[in-house]
C-alpha cells in the first residue's frame, strides 16, 4: 500500500489552485469537470502521482464555503529553510498564520501558512545529518 492523495474541498477553484500552484510552488497534474454531479476535481503536487502523495482539490460547483471541524489539522511541507519560506509565501500574497521558529517543546523549526479556504499547512524545516 502507499498514499495516493489527500481531498480538500475548496469554495474557489481559481483560488485555490493559485494558492497551491504560485504560491507553494506545486504543479497542477490534472483537471477534469463532472458537469452531470456539478463538481471539478483538481490534482495538485510537487511530482508525478505515480511517485508521490499529491494534493485533490474538490469544487462543488453550488458550495462556495466549507466549515472546517475541528477534526481536521493540517498538511505538512518539509522545506530546506522556514524563515526563507514564510518570506516567499508572504512576498506571492500567501497568509503566514505561525511565523517560523522552533515548536514548543522542541527544536525543530516550523511555520504554518493558510490556504484560501482556512485549511493549515505546516512547513517543517529539513533536518541537516552530521555525519
Amino acid at each position: 500500500m502507499r498514499l495516493l492523495h489527500t481531498m480538500l474541498r475548496v469554495g474557489n477553484l481559481e483560488k485555490s489552485l493559485d494558492f497551491y500552484t504560485r504560491v507553494l510552488g506545486m504543479h497542477l497534474l490534472r483537471k477534469n469537470d463532472y458537469p452531470e454531479g456539478k463538481f471539478t476535481l483538481a490534482f495538485v503536487g510537487f511530482g508525478p502521482e505515480t511517485e508521490q502523495a499529491v494534493i485533490e482539490l474538490t469544487y462543488n460547483w453550488d458550495v462556495d464555503k466549507y466549515e472546517l471541524g475541528t477534526g481536521y489539522g493540517h498538511i505538512a511541507l518539509e522545506v530546506e529553510d522556514a524563515y526563507a519560506a514564510c518570506d516567499k509565501i508572504r512576498d506571492a500574497g500567501g497568509k503566514v498564520v505561525r511565523d517560523a521558529g522552533p515548536m514548543k517543546h522542541g527544536s525543530t523549526v516550523i511555520a504554518f501558512v493558510e490556504d484560501p479556504d482556512g485549511y493549515k499547512i505546516e512547513l517543517i524545516q529539513r533536518k541537516h545529518r552530521v555525519d
